[in-house]
């Protein structure tokens, strides 16, 4: 037996034989690429920081590579697949390839994006394979809704890898870094080669991780500071003081909400972190209460 065998873990002709018996063919309308390689998820795992009393939340479970080597190395692992015929397979892949852990694993046949509570234990960390058309959605609503996700590490396209972890200034920055900003700290965490999923991507993938950190304090709320960084994103090369005219009302409003924020109205939006972010939004805020008084 090779060491893939001998550890449960699924290599390229195990997955294919299981996608074979189950009718099932990776599907590009669902971002379906599966990894086929023990190692990377052995890696991927391993640079999760997983300990023995992490819940982790894998969202696009598949056939159950990652899965496998997530219950190694947690307590338990809670599967959300959209495609309900993976979703039917996988305690059965598990309770074959490691039934000792079987017992770890629920499984939920639901798009991740309508999900909205889970059954205790809470989950403590989001690792997953995501799926790459909605993977910044999916990683933004999991950190909203589960505030007890500590951590986690997500495989993402390489582009959106970089957009998720820039910072002020850096040219891949906008809407995503900021929003995965107010959630947690973000890295980039290693890239991942094509050759390991089947089939084989025509994008670079990359690792991200993220810590959960208090978010800025703001009197306004995130929904007031998010509509802030979209305004201030939607036409990149406007100045602050013309991107944010429409939620100030006026060109000059929004001037005196940025000088009251320390901003200088010519900046651009790639300039501001989320912290100087949620201080405009509490100075546009109060500058349509006034408006109103």
């Amino acid at each position: 037996m090779n060491a893939t065998t001998t550890q449960g873990l699924l290599g390229p002709a195990d997955l294919r034989r299981l996608a074979q018996a189950l009718g099932v063919s990776p599907t590009k309308s669902l971002g379906q690429n599966f990894v086929v390689d023990a190692n990377t998820v052995r890696r991927i795992a391993r640079t999760a920081g997983l300990d023995s009393t992490d819940v982790v939340l894998e969202v696009g479970p598949g056939l159950g590579s990652l899965t496998l080597a997530l219950l190694d190395a947690a307590a338990a692992v809670v599967a959300v697949e959209v495609d309900p015929a993976l979703a039917a397979a996988l305690p059965a892949t598990v309770a074959e390839r490691r039934p000792d852990a079987a017992g770890r694993l629920r499984v939920l046949a639901q798009d991740a994006l309508t999900l909205t509570a889970l059954d205790d234990p809470q989950p403590t960390a989001l690792v997953a394979n995501l799926p790459y058309n909605v993977s910044v959605p999916v990683l933004l609503t999991a950190l909203e809704r589960f505030p007890t996700l500590r951590h986690g590490l997500v495989m993402v396209q390489a582009e959106v890898a970089e957009r998720l972890a820039a910072g002020p200034g850096e040219p891949a920055y906008g809407v995503p870094s900021v929003k995965a900003a107010w959630w947690a700290s973000v890295r980039r965490a290693g890239a991942v080669p094509r050759s390991v999923f089947w089939p084989v991507p025509n994008v670079d993938s990359g690792l991200v991780a993220f810590s959960r950190r208090e978010p800025p304090a703001s009197a306004a709320g995130r929904e007031a500071v998010f509509r802030c960084v979209d305004a201030a994103f939607a036409q990149r090369r406007k100045t602050l003081r013309a991107a944010l005219a429409g939620l100030a009302g006026s060109p000059d409003a929004a001037e005196r909400a940025l000088r009251a924020a320390g901003v200088d109205p010519r900046t651009r939006g790639e300039q501001l972190g989320v912290g100087q972010f949620a201080l405009l939004a509490d100075e546009l805020a109060g500058s349509l209460e006034r408006g109103r008084g």
